[in-house]
C-alpha cells in the first residue's frame, strides 16, 4: 500500500524517454550506501521497456547473495526509503517458489519508486523475464499496454488496479515462459 504522501490515482502514462536516466541516478544513489552488498542493480517493471506505457513509477531490483533485513534497512532507512510494512511486500510467490524480498517507497518528496531487494539466487527471475519479453515482443508490449491504460481509466485505486492486474500478469508471463523456453532465454 503507497504511504499517505504516495496516494493519488492510478494513472497510467506513454512511455517517457527520460526513465532510463532517472532509474541511472537512483541506482547509483542505491550502490553508492549498498557497496558491493548490491550484486546487480536492474531496471525492471513497465518503465524498463521502452515504448511501453506504464505507471510513472520506477521499479529497481537490488540483487544480494543474502537477504539481511535487519543490514538493508539500517542502510536504506538513513537516506529516506521507508521498508513498506505489508506481508507481500516482504515474501513473494512466484511459479509456486516462496522468496523473501524486501520492498522500499522513496523518500518523501523524491522520485516515485519501488526498490525490491531480492535474493540473486531465488525470485530475481520473475521481474527480468516480464522485461526481457516485453522488449522482445512489440504485440505482447502493446497489448500490455493497452490494457494497463483501460484498466487504469476505470480502475483508478491503486489496490483494486493491482487484484485485478494480478491474474492478468500471471497470463503474461505463461506467455514470456514459452518465449523463454523458445530463444534460450535466461538470467543474466
Amino acid at each position: 500500500m503507497p504511504f499517505p504522501d504516495e496516494l493519488s490515482p492510478v494513472a497510467v502514462v506513454d512511455y517517457q524517454p527520460d526513465w532510463p536516466s532517472e532509474f541511472d541516478r537512483i541506482a547509483g544513489q542505491l550502490r553508492e550506501v549498498l557497496g558491493r552488498t548490491a550484486i546487480a542493480v536492474d531496471h525492471v517493471g513497465s518503465t524498463s521497456v521502452p515504448g511501453l506505457a506504464a505507471k510513472d513509477c520506477i521499479d529497481v531490483q537490488v540483487r544480494v547473495a543474502a537477504l539481511d533485513e535487519g543490514w538493508t534497512i539500517s542502510r536504506l532507512e538513513p537516506i529516506g526509503f521507508r521498508c513498506r510494512p505489508e506481508p507481500w511486500n516482504h515474501v513473494e510467490v512466484t511459479g509456486g517458489v516462496a522468496s523473501r524480498k524486501l520492498v522500499f517507497a522513496p523518500p518523501p518528496g523524491q522520485r516515485l519508486c519501488n526498490v525490491h531487494v531480492r535474493e540473486a539466487e531465488r525470485g530475481i527471475r520473475f521481474a527480468l523475464l516480464f522485461r526481457d519479453y516485453l522488449r522482445a515482443d512489440e504485440s505482447a508490449r502493446q497489448a500490455w499496454g493497452a490494457f494497463k491504460q483501460r484498466l487504469a481509466a476505470s480502475v483508478p485505486d491503486l489496490a483494486d488496479y493491482g487484484q485485478i492486474k494480478a491474474p492478468a500478469t500471471e497470463v503474461l508471463i505463461r506467455a514470456a515462459e514459452m518465449w523463454a523456453a523458445e530463444t534460450g532465454w535466461t538470467v543474466s
